[in-house]
């Protein structure tokens, strides 16, 4: 038997949170290379929270993670929409042209070379004849098209995706899902918060269910079942947003695709 290559990303007892108060605690699992993997849990599980620590803008209250198999800055990370600002006169261009800034610099110039990647992305994303656009004249589907073509450029080995299919049509969304599976046929890791759990069964082949805390990480059939989504629901119920600091470190738990669940601590004192 050939050993288990190593995970893309291992967490290890990650608690995440703002001013000490935990959004996320005591996760503990491996994402192997080529995951494509749905986010889902009730509002305020720590979905988006998650993300934000991947992607390393959220430092650990405990725990950390490690991405062996990464190099630094190897991720694109499209956070919810709100980060580009409509006011601004910029061109749709050189917002999706921004994805190519860590080849070019702050105050780099664009080759010819890179300005037709930036058309080639717009056409990849049905934005041809956009270019000179200002972005502040887009629709939501348009806008978050171009930001697909920022991430294209930025051709990461790791994709994060916070919610990339809210207030948008479905024409944009069955376009969106096409391209994260076509970034799953190249072999990147996937992770994208999704709230459509129909979207989840027919597209996803992994799911990871958070409130708060691991609930189930696995085959999207085996973690998509009404037991789950309702210990879900009653974790996310019994959640108290005015509870003291987290203080508990528990050893590491893995959750894993063949557990469905490896969290086993008394909730009834240990609402936080």
């Amino acid at each position: 038997m050939h050993p288990a290559p190593p995970p893309f990303i291992r967490i290890e007892n990650l608690t995440l949170g703002y001013d000490r108060h935990p959004a996320v605690h005591h996760l503990s699992g491996d994402i192997p290379a080529g995951a494509l993997v749905a986010v889902i849990g009730p509002n305020g599980a720590g979905k988006s929270t998650l993300l934000k620590g991947l992607a390393g803008e959220l430092r650990p209250i405990g725990g950390r993670i490690v991405m062996p198999g990464l190099p630094p800055g190897a991720l694109a990370y499209l956070p919810q929409r709100g980060e580009i600002d409509h006011s601004f006169p910029v061109s749709v261009f050189d917002v999706v042209a921004m994805g190519l800034w860590r080849e070019v610099g702050a105050f780099g110039g664009l080759s010819r070379t890179q300005r037709q990647r930036v058309r080639d992305a717009l056409a990849a994303v049905g934005m041809s004849g956009f270019e000179a656009r200002p972005i502040g004249s887009l629709s939501g589907g348009q806008l978050q098209r171009a930001r697909f073509a920022r991430l294209m450029l930025q051709d990461a080995p790791l994709i994060l995706l916070d919610e990339p299919f809210a207030a948008i049509d479905s024409r944009t969304v069955d376009d969106l899902v096409q391209l994260i599976l076509g970034w799953h046929r190249e072999g990147r890791t996937v992770l994208t918060v999704v709230h459509d759990l129909e979207q989840v069964r027919r597209h996803f082949p992994t799911c990871l269910l958070l409130s708060r805390e691991p609930v189930a990480f696995g085959p999207t059939a085996q973690v998509l079942t009404p037991d789950m989504l309702a210990r879900a629901r009653r974790l996310s119920e019994a959640f108290d947003d005015d509870a003291p600091e987290c203080h508990i470190e528990l050893p590491p738990t893995a959750v894993s695709p063949t557990d469905e669940h490896a969290h086993h601590h008394n909730h009834a004192s240990h609402r936080h």
